[in-house]
């Protein structure tokens, strides 16, 4: 469900959705309704939140993040119940319907006129390892440098950083130690011209960490929330490496994603760790799909894989030549014929032409 240009309506009353409805036409809007956000990117992207308040207590409860154009509605005096609830979920006023609907009004032509000149919002693609080791910060690499335009999120302090992988690591510019944020709205453009770029990649990476020195690469929930918004809303594609673990910063990378790829080697035991973390990570966000990443040294083919991890084969590639080299010196440059450089593609095609893998056979590639 695609809100962006929408209200997104949480309230259960029928009588207060008739009112709402004569308000959102007057405004030219158009209404998803719902008892809950499907997701955090629907509750972030909505040009308009409206809710009552059990909604709203409900939302808070599964910490939604604070956002603008946030009203509760009520069909009658605010009782103070309805004022926690309001205060709970960051909503700026309790609109009482029909009475104050010249107030609801105003907030939704004024939404609608925000949207007007307003591009398309970049695909969210958040990658993770189906194993330790298993990939994930290559391919993530991978699909940044395959799309036209994207900002490359390091969401995994424990994985080395990828600077090192894209070979940035050497260029000015902002790291996630240097970022001082609590969350809510950045410029896109802001941001990408304080961060390092190469390969056409901008890159947000963790700085390094030596032995001896003070861990400073941990990653806040908020923050990253931020980051994906902020490129997302800027229309390019975000590609986030999460951490192979179940946090609150991992959780809200898979939750903010169009689409979840996990990435897996083609062998029984890697197979095997891969089905245990598709668990978190469907739970986080359903739309998940898997990478299968070669050699298959027992023989096992996408299909066989598919089977084992309970997720549909968005691509299957050969051994990259030389990876380990390229890592090594000067960081990864992907040429489009290579098989990092197929799958990366394959991958776009997925989440730009069938964004629901419900669909996706489990013998691609």
């Amino acid at each position: 469900m695609n809100a962006m240009d929408g209200i997104l309506v949480l309230v259960a009353d029928e009588a207060l959705n008739t009112d709402i409805d004569r308000v959102v036409a007057a405004a030219g809007l158009r209404t998803v309704r719902g008892s809950d956000p499907s997701s955090r990117r629907v509750w972030t992207s909505a040009a308009v939140v409206l809710v009552d308040g059990a909604a709203a207590r409900r939302c808070a409860a599964r910490g939604l993040p604070r956002r603008t154009r946030v009203l509760l509605i009520s069909a009658e005096s605010p009782s103070p119940a309805d004022w926690e609830a309001a205060v709970a979920v960051g909503a700026q006023q309790i609109v009482t319907l029909p009475t104050d609907d010249g107030e609801l009004l105003a907030v939704l032509a004024d939404a609608a006129e925000d949207r007007i000149g307003v591009g398309a919002r970049g695909p969210v693609v958040a990658v993770v390892a189906g194993r330790g080791g298993g990939g994930a910060s290559v391919f993530a690499t991978a699909i940044a440098q395959a799309a036209t335009e994207s900002l490359l999120i390091d969401g995994d302090p424990w994985g080395g950083g990828l600077d090192l992988v894209l070979g940035s690591e050497t260029q000015p510019g902002l790291r996630w130690p240097d970022l001082s944020l609590a969350g809510g709205r950045l410029s896109y453009p802001a941001l990408r011209d304080a961060l390092p770029k190469r390969h056409g990649v901008t890159v947000l990476s963790g700085s390094r960490v030596l032995s001896g020195d003070r861990f400073s690469n941990d990653i806040d929930a908020a923050p990253l929330g931020a980051v994906i918004d902020a490129g997302s809303r800027g229309g390019v594609s975000v590609v986030c490496d999460v951490a192979r673990r179940p946090t609150a910063a991992s959780e809200v990378a898979l939750a903010s994603a169009d689409l979840v790829v996990l990435v897996t080697p083609a062998d029984v035991r890697s197979c095997a760790a891969a089905a245990a973390t598709a668990q978190w990570v469907t739970a986080a966000n359903p739309n998940t799909g898997v990478v299968v990443r070669g050699p298959a040294p027992g023989g096992l083919r996408p299909v066989d894989v598919a089977r084992i991890v309970g997720l549909p084969v968005l691509a299957a590639m050969r051994p990259q030549p030389g990876i380990e080299t390229v890592l090594e010196r000067g960081g990864l440059r992907v040429r489009p014929r290579s098989p990092l450089g197929r799958a990366g593609r394959e991958v776009l095609s997925v989440l730009n032409q069938n964004p629901h893998l419900e669909n996706v056979t489990e013998s691609a590639a």
